[in-house]
């Protein structure tokens, strides 16, 4: 990983640059990012501590500093939007939960400590699918059937939650976060090895997609931390957020590269920090919901990428804003927020500090 020094005058600019415009935290961050990118980036993992200081990554100590980030430093316009209001809270438990789903039947799915938790569209607890370790992710199938994403491979449920298959892990590196089902596909979002992984539905891996490649004009993922996740699009296309590039990026299943939109900013039409947008899910109408750390918030974004309101903004997070990088106990920082949607347009949302979750749906002003 490239290490960040004054010495470097594109490194230098990026840093006055960002200090002059948003204070000279956002500029350590603004070149932080750019030493990121330019770098390639180890994920940041296990060695992430409770500072803000990654010890696993001697050659940049101080990755995961741009979560400092917070809506008291970093000079973000007002909710643009006001399209959704929050209609139910479901608490949240001590265990850590690090995603959420909704299922094709509008059950959520919360993946949390060593289980699956399916419960009904109003947050009552049905039933619970235990794991042999932490859930880090889960995808819904059209019919029922529930894969969940531990840390290094999948593992397939049938609708009543008996375990039906448990798929050979495809690496060393493997560090899964997101998972999306389609008709005969199942891809992974593995954060370890910076690629998205695609499998037919008998396990069967097929595909790695997002690989640098620059013949193919794929710039590759850049990943800080434990955050990537993937989404099949109604357009027929995958969405996946590259953090590290601030923006959301198009890919066929084949693994060809359509395009992507986003940019670095403090803005808030924008992805400040190191590594942002964090968590992405689709809307009815293909429309996107980005969540993002540092700044804990959750906002809208058109089909093509032009920015369309914020779903929840910064304060609505106030525990979250002021934890840091998070939790070193589970492996993964534990920071942000997750967002999930359903049939009806309603997002969910998950903090992932409080545990809570949030149900949100158009106001009269909004639209599905």
């Amino acid at each position: 990983m490239k290490k960040f020094s004054f010495k470097d005058p594109i490194q230098r600019r990026e840093f006055l640059r960002g200090g002059v415009r948003y204070g000279m935290l956002a500029g350590l961050a603004a070149a932080a990012a750019r030493a990121v990118s330019n770098g390639g980036g180890r994920l940041a993992d296990q060695t992430c501590t409770n500072k803000g200081i990654c010890d696993g990554c001697v050659e940049y100590p101080a990755c995961e500093l741009p979560q400092a980030l917070s809506a008291r430093q970093a000079k973000a316009a007002p909710n643009s939007g006001g399209a959704y209001e929050e209609i139910l809270r479901i608490p949240g438990s001590d265990t850590p939960s690090l995603h959420l789903e909704i299922g094709p039947d509008d059950r959520l799915y919360l993946a949390t400590g060593n289980a699956i938790i399916v419960m009904s569209q109003e947050g009552v607890r049905e039933r619970e699918i235990a794991l042999e370790a932490q859930a880090r992710c889960v995808a819904v199938a059209k019919d029922g059937t529930l894969f969940a994403g531990l840390r290094d491979h999948v593992e397939v449920f049938d609708p009543k939650g008996a375990r039906i298959a448990m798929w050979e892990s495809p690496g060393p590196r493997t560090w899964l976060t997101g998972l999306a089902v389609g008709e005969s596909d199942l891809f992974a979002a593995d954060a370890g090895g910076r690629v998205v992984l695609r499998y037919d539905l008998a396990g069967k891996l097929v595909g790695r997609i997002g690989e640098k490649n620059e013949e193919r004009d794929i710039p590759g993922f850049v990943i800080p931390s434990p955050y990537f996740s993937v989404r099949i699009h109604p357009d027929g296309l995958l969405r996946v957020n590259n953090p590290g590039r601030h923006r959301v990026e198009a890919y066929t299943f084949e693994g060809e590269f359509a395009g992507a939109w986003g940019k670095a900013s403090g803005l808030i039409d924008g992805f400040c920090g190191c590594c942002n947008p964090t968590r992405i899910a689709l809307l009815p109408d293909g429309r996107m919901v980005t969540c993002e750390k540092g700044m804990p918030r959750v906002k809208i974004y058109s089909i093509t990428g032009e920015f369309e309101s914020v779903v929840a903004p910064a304060a609505a997070f106030p525990k979250n804003v002021k934890v840091g990088p998070g939790e070193r106990s589970i492996g993964a920082s534990l920071v942000g927020v997750a967002a999930a949607t359903d049939s009806r347009g309603r997002i969910a949302i998950l903090d992932h500090i409080t545990g809570e979750i949030r149900i949100l749906q158009p106001t009269a002003l909004g639209r599905v």
